[in-house]
């Protein structure tokens, strides 16, 4: 028993993270009860927590500091996993719900129609600058050099962990926004494509890491290692975790994007320029036949 409770305790507590991330189981429960939200959104918002929580106040963190393989297992459920699976349940609607009523209509509406909100969601939520915040974190901080100062300074690994919180947020929010463009800031087709696009420098990534036959990381030796593995051994493991599991976690969301783009098509609710102008093609080919 003391052995399973030592694997939850923290290694490193933040009280930041915890009031964030009790503020947000908060709000949820109370939305779902307000709200009708199906069993599957509600498992995967709360698997995606659990993931979240593991990752980063559990005795797992100790083992991310001083063992690539490990490290990077815990950048890819931040990275990739829990936001995909989190922003696929679609948690907005049901976070608002969880604010009490004046909040909401006092503050919430407030807040986002005033220029900072706006500027600043103009920037993040830009496609071109998710997409690159989401693959550039990823290789600045595979760079050994970034490595190592994340490991020795416990301000930048913070800072690490939470970019890539953050840029997954931020990134699969676009792709699987369940609205058509506009208001949806990346279109519907983009969605599905752009997975496939951000994969391929993280696959190129991580076939070097694992195909290279020197240790590009010796900071976990300084550090000590957690494993009686071996060190290059250790590092293809890594370097795998970056290349397949990422791979196919990006195929899934782009599998969700190509759902949301179907029920989108079904439901007219695509561009409806592209819907209109069809007849009148039609119809301008048609005379033009007939006049020939």
């Amino acid at each position: 028993m003391a052995s399973v409770l030592k694997w939850l305790e923290p290694w490193e507590f933040s009280w930041a993270f915890l009031a964030a991330f009790v503020l947000a189981g908060v709000l949820y429960a109370r939305g779902s009860a307000r709200l009708r939200v199906d069993a599957g959104r509600k498992v995967a918002f709360w698997a995606g927590m659990a993931i979240i929580y593991l990752s980063l106040q559990t005795y797992l963190d100790f083992y991310a500091e001083h063992e690539f393989l490990v490290h990077r297992a815990q950048q890819l459920f931040l990275h990739h996993l829990a936001p995909l699976l989190i922003v696929a349940s679609l948690p907005s609607t049901v976070l608002r719900a969880g604010l009490p009523l004046r909040w909401r209509l006092r503050w919430s509406r407030r807040v986002r129609q005033s220029w900072p909100w706006r500027a600043l969601a103009g920037v993040l939520f830009n496609p071109l600058v998710a997409t690159v915040m989401f693959v550039g974190f990823i290789l600045v901080w595979l760079v050994p050099s970034m490595q190592q100062l994340a490991m020795l300074d416990w301000r930048v690994y913070r800072f690490m962990n939470w970019s890539m919180l953050l840029s997954g947020f931020v990134y699969w929010s676009l792709v699987l926004d369940h609205r058509p463009h506009p208001p949806g800031r990346m279109k519907a087709g983009m969605r599905v494509l752009s997975p496939g696009i951000t994969m391929a420098p993280q696959m190129l990534a991580g076939a070097i890491i694992t195909f290279s036959k020197s240790d590009l990381y010796p900071i976990f030796e300084i550090c000590g290692r957690a494993l009686t593995l071996n060190v290059i051994t250790g590092q293809m493991i890594g370097g795998l975790i970056i290349w397949v599991p990422s791979a196919m976690l990006e195929t899934f969301g782009a599998m969700l994007a190509l759902r949301q783009w179907l029920r989108l098509s079904r439901s007219g609710r695509l561009s409806r320029h592209v819907v209109r102008s069809g007849p009148r093609t039609a119809g301008h080919a048609a005379g033009q036949l007939a006049s020939g």
